[in-house]
């Protein structure tokens, strides 16, 4: 391998984010559990989702409105005031989580540090996750910082254009399968998969993935052992 750069994506990654959204998802489903059943909530909230997603990209504040949109029409419009001002509230808290960096990540960029120009690529709002990435205490270690409205080929080959590299000179970190790793394996990148136990449906594929290029770990310090 001629890794020169080293891309870690953000969102558990790096630091935690999903089990955030799944407690405010629950907390939705208990304000709302006088019109539907739990499950038959979720789904709703998540055909929100993937329905704005062109609209809003992702992110806390596209969650929020997504939240807004399906309670209204749960309840035929008939929603109180005090309900929309509450899951406004739930979204809120969601920005106001705390930074917690996953255990192993800051030793594994510590040792990378300056053998490998390091990067966040990662999507979301973009205030969102500036603010993520300078109160986590990890900002020092990054050259650059690249957040995307979504991770495909095409941004992957910006992103690879901006750092003035070659496909074969990068290596991308992360947790999602569909974002971190099959965009960077199709343009001809490295990738490692970091799974985390908890992942967004949108985030999941069905197929496996077989390349020599491809590897997967259980946790993000057995990367140092080919680097």
């Amino acid at each position: 391998m001629d890794i020169k750069v080293i891309a870690f994506d953000a969102d558990d990654t790096l630091w935690l984010n999903e089990p955030y959204f799944r407690k405010t998802e629950e907390q939705f489903c208990e304000l709302l559990s006088e019109y539907l059943e739990r499950h038959a909530l979720e789904r709703a909230l998540f055909k929100t989702e993937i329905d704005n997603l062109p609209l809003y990209g992702y992110g806390v504040k596209g969650f929020m409105l997504s939240m807004i949109e399906t309670a209204l029409k749960i309840s035929d419009k008939t929603i109180s005031l005090e309900h929309i001002e509450k899951i406004l509230d739930l979204g809120k808290n969601l920005l106001n989580e705390p930074i917690d960096i996953l255990d192993g990540v800051e030793e594994v960029l510590e040792k990378l540090k300056g053998k490998y120009k390091l990067v966040v690529a990662t999507k979301g709002d973009l205030l969102d996750q500036e603010r993520k990435l300078k109160n986590s205490g990890l900002s020092h270690y990054f050259h650059h910082i690249e957040i995307m409205s979504e991770k495909d080929d095409a941004n992957y080959l910006k992103l690879i254009k901006h750092l003035d590299i070659m496909p074969e000179n990068l290596l991308m970190v992360g947790n999602s399968l569909k974002s971190d790793i099959l965009p960077v394996l199709n343009i001809g990148g490295y990738a490692v998969h970091v799974p985390y136990h908890i992942t967004w449906a949108h985030e999941q594929i069905e197929n496996t993935i077989e390349s020599d290029k491809f590897k997967s770990v259980e946790h993000i310090r057995e990367i140092l052992q080919d680097l």
